[in-house]
């Protein structure tokens, strides 16, 4: 759109980046979790922050493209797990990106911090 553009009609960085988290939490979704609001009630997880990520720019991308991210896990581990987006325009590949993420609760001490937990086994199961 055009607010998500620079005075050039060029895709402002920061764009892609709020996209791919848009699309982390829909990912889930798309795989039969519940929304965040609905496991905190539930379950007790409140999200899944980020923790690293690192992006790689091909080409821009301007006013008006249709753009389709990719969303993937690359990788499930022990408290954390990899997603991996592919943002491309007409099966042209703009950018890559990998981010490592937590599942969290309310830190059982200080409900004002959050605590880590291991990655729910019926989490992998569903999106595996």
């Amino acid at each position: 759109m055009f607010g998500d553009c620079d005075p050039a009609g060029i895709v402002f960085f920061p764009n892609f980046l709020k996209w791919m988290d848009a699309s982390s939490h829909n990912f889930f979704v798309k795989c039969g979790l519940p929304p965040f609001r609905v496991l905190e009630k539930t379950r007790g997880i409140i999200g899944h922050p980020l923790l690293e990520i690192n992006t790689r720019f091909f080409r821009p991308a301007t006013y008006g493209e249709t753009l389709e991210i990719h969303t993937t896990v690359e990788a499930w581990k022990d408290k954390v797990f990899i997603h991996k987006h592919v943002i491309k325009r007409s099966g042209e590949i703009l950018c890559e990106s990998t981010e490592t993420r937590t599942f969290v609760t309310k830190h059982p001490d200080d409900p004002s911090r959050i605590k880590s937990i291991k990655v729910p086994e019926d989490v992998i199961n569903l999106c595996s």
